[in-house]
């Protein structure tokens, strides 16, 4: 009994010291070095209104009305501000009454000369005065409808300048109205992109912060060839094949604007910025995964960014080489390692 007993802990010995030596592997992200065909160049960027419009009334006056608020959603035709038009009213009766003075005495005027009672020249001058009254009467029903400010499209009010009851001059801003759907990104570009902005190998994407995992396709809109605050050049993209349903784009989000130049002669790899190994001692490395699923450290020179999450590197690794890309802090020399695809 006594003999079982020692054979059975003797075994059971072995068993845990063979669990023991079993290693067991790290869990890693890994990526596939491949040499870069294009450069890609990342800014911020921010959508900006495809149609805005500042309203203001062609008349002084004092402002009568405005039932629309800030952030309000207004139809086309809907009503915006309007004017006190007691003012253009009375102006327009007077002209009436005149237009209508003139056209008698003109009248008049033709039956008398058919009795040779009066010129021809004095009824060219009563057809000159009823033409100048028509022109005014006509002008005074223009300036009636002009008391009104109506929306010329749909969208939503980004502010309004005046309140009711505040006297107002002809061309001052009333209302500010923008489009609340855009489809316009802007950005300033350094003086070496200008270039190759219109290029039609250049490509553009637009990532929003709004939704991170969605790459929008742009065309070139416009953009300035001359800076003058030596800050840069604006440029707009126009976003292509937006689903409105789906995604809601307006005015004023932030995103990243993408610049993707071809470059069929680069010969330099191209890695994400996580796969950069650089601990105290101020090297840069990866972790190359070798073919026994071992890793091993090596020391590599980087290059400049390429977007905003790869790094190029210069020396230190071959096309078609796995490189750890998540995780490689959590590494040490020849360890064993599982890829998670």
């Amino acid at each position: 009994m006594r003999r079982f007993i020692i054979a059975m802990l003797v075994l059971s010995s072995c068993t845990h010291t063979q669990k023991s030596a079993v290693e067991e592997a790290q869990s890693v992200k890994c990526t596939t070095v491949r040499y870069a065909n294009f450069e890609q160049r990342d800014f911020a960027a921010l959508t900006t209104a495809d149609d805005a419009v500042n309203l203001a009334f062609k008349i002084s006056g004092r402002v009568e009305n405005i039932p629309v608020a800030k952030g309000q959603r207004v139809r086309r035709g809907e009503l915006l501000a309007e004017l006190d038009r007691r003012d253009v009213e009375l102006q327009m009766k007077a002209a009436k009454a005149t237009y209508t003075e003139a056209q008698q005495r003109l009248e008049r005027g033709r039956r008398l000369i058919e009795h040779n009672a009066i010129s021809k020249q004095e009824v060219e001058a009563l057809e000159s005065s009823a033409e100048q009254a028509k022109s005014a009467y006509d002008n005074s029903v223009d300036l009636l409808k002009e008391c009104r400010i109506v929306a010329p499209f749909d969208g939503i009010i980004e502010r309004t300048y005046v309140d009711a009851y505040e006297r107002v001059s002809s061309g001052q801003t009333i209302v500010r109205l923008v489009n609340p759907i855009s489809t316009t990104v802007g950005f300033t570009a350094p003086e070496n992109l200008i270039s190759v902005l219109d290029k039609p190998s250049t490509r553009f994407e637009v990532k929003f912060d709004a939704f991170p995992n969605v790459k929008f396709s742009a065309k070139i809109k416009s953009f300035a060839r001359t800076s003058s605050d030596a800050l840069g050049f604006p440029v707009s993209l126009r976003l292509v094949d937006i689903d409105n349903t789906k995604y809601n784009i307006s005015p004023g989000m932030t995103c990243i604007a993408e610049i993707i130049i071809p470059d069929n002669k680069s010969h330099t790899a191209i890695v994400p910025l996580t796969a950069i190994y650089a601990p105290i001692s101020g090297q840069d490395y990866v972790w190359i995964v070798n073919k026994e699923s071992r890793v091993e450290l090596r020391k590599v020179k980087i290059g400049k960014l390429n977007g905003s999450n790869s790094v190029e590197i210069l020396e230190g690794v071959d096309e078609g080489e796995i490189i750890v890309c998540a995780g490689a802090y959590k590494l040490h020399e020849n360890q064993l390692v599982r890829i998670i695809k």
